[in-house]
């Protein structure tokens, strides 16, 4: 099952890149370890926001791990932490819709300067949502829909040739009958002539 760990709205346009908000789902971690595996996501996504140029996507991936991340240039990168497996397209739908709600709901003057923490209790919703990737994007869910729908037509498919062979054989029959009566009849016949 593919995992997203982490969504996280920084500020980019200077360098130490600034977290502005985060949402994390670490209930896949040892709870002793959740606290270091918090401050890792951070680090890391700092480090990959101040990486990412304006206007640009990237992942990169690392030891299984792929960090998805969308800098904007109105000066915020949104960063996604996710399994290998997480698709590329669904992070970078996600990103765009997390940085246009941010963006819309905070003024650039709030967060512009200093280290200003910005409530966004909808990344949490987010991360709930987009666990399953398949049902949080449309395409993903349409594909999943033709992909049942390929495999119910190949079993009818295959049934019905199973069910030409079965009425196959059956005409086989039915004509190995007919010569058989037919044979049957003439013998009768011939027995039935001569006495």
């Amino acid at each position: 099952m593919v995992k997203l760990y982490s969504i996280a709205v920084l500020r980019n346009d200077s360098k130490p890149a600034h977290e502005l908000c985060h949402g994390t789902d670490l209930s896949s971690f040892p709870w002793l370890a959740r606290s270091s595996a918090q401050e890792f996501m951070t680090f890391t996504s700092v480090k990959v926001a101040e990486g990412t140029q304006a206007g640009l996507r990237q992942t990169i991936e690392e030891r299984g791990q792929k960090f998805h991340a969308y800098a904007r240039t109105e000066g915020v990168c949104g960063v996604i932490i996710a399994d290998g497996d997480y698709p590329p397209r669904v992070a970078f739908t996600l990103l765009n819709k997390v940085l246009d709600e941010f963006l819309a709901k905070h003024a650039k003057s709030k967060w512009a300067t200093g280290t200003p923490k910005m409530p966004m209790p909808e990344l949490e919703t987010y991360i709930g949502k987009y666990q399953d990737p398949k049902q949080a994007d449309t395409i993903m869910r349409v594909q999943q829909e033709l992909d049942e729908t390929k495999i119910v037509l190949h079993k009818t498919i295959d049934s019905v040739l199973q069910r030409g062979e079965k009425l196959d054989d059956l005409v086989q029959r039915s004509d190995q009958l007919s010569q058989q009566s037919k044979l049957f009849a003439r013998q009768a016949k011939a027995q039935n002539n001569c006495c």
